[in-house]
């Protein structure tokens, strides 16, 4: 159970994740050690499952993400995990999911351009032998950027 300085503790630390143990401690009203300890066992718990920076795509020159839907034509573990092997080669996709619904999986996706993200799909998605369709939308504009959970 997080009792309310866990969860100030863990809001804290989704916001800055290069957070010192000293400025916790000082946010959270605890010794620099206290604040230490309460993260350790958050991290040791798989509570925290890691850290990590948030990178400005337009200034590492990708200046498209869209939303790849893809429906499956066969629906079999083999066909899934083969879809799982072609995605984990393609770094592109930087987020999958399964869905119920008509798609079978939604990507989230980051190319340079549309050529490479016409590249993606013609050539690396339509032509799994698993992959009935794929239906994509560009991004226009994020109106709310990525967060944390809530807590």
């Amino acid at each position: 159970m997080l009792d309310p300085t866990d969860s100030r503790l863990l809001a804290e630390v989704q916001r800055n994740g290069a957070i010192t143990a000293q400025e916790l401690g000082e946010k959270l009203n605890l010794s620099a050690s206290q604040a230490a300890r309460r993260r350790q066992r958050l991290e040791a718990e798989g509570i925290i499952t890691g850290y990590g920076a948030r990178l400005d795509p337009a200034k590492l020159g990708l200046g498209v993400q869209a939303f790849v839907q893809v429906q499956m034509a066969a629906h079999s573990p083999e066909a899934a995990r083969s879809f799982a092997t072609l995605l984990a080669t393609l770094p592109d996709v930087v987020s999958a999911w399964t869905l119920t619904g008509e798609a079978d999986y939604l990507l989230r996706v980051w190319c340079r351009n549309l050529g490479e993200l016409n590249q993606l799909i013609h050539h690396r998605l339509l032509p799994h032998p698993a992959v009935a369709r794929v239906q994509s939308q560009i991004v226009m504009d994020q109106l709310k950027a990525d967060t944390g959970h809530p807590i």
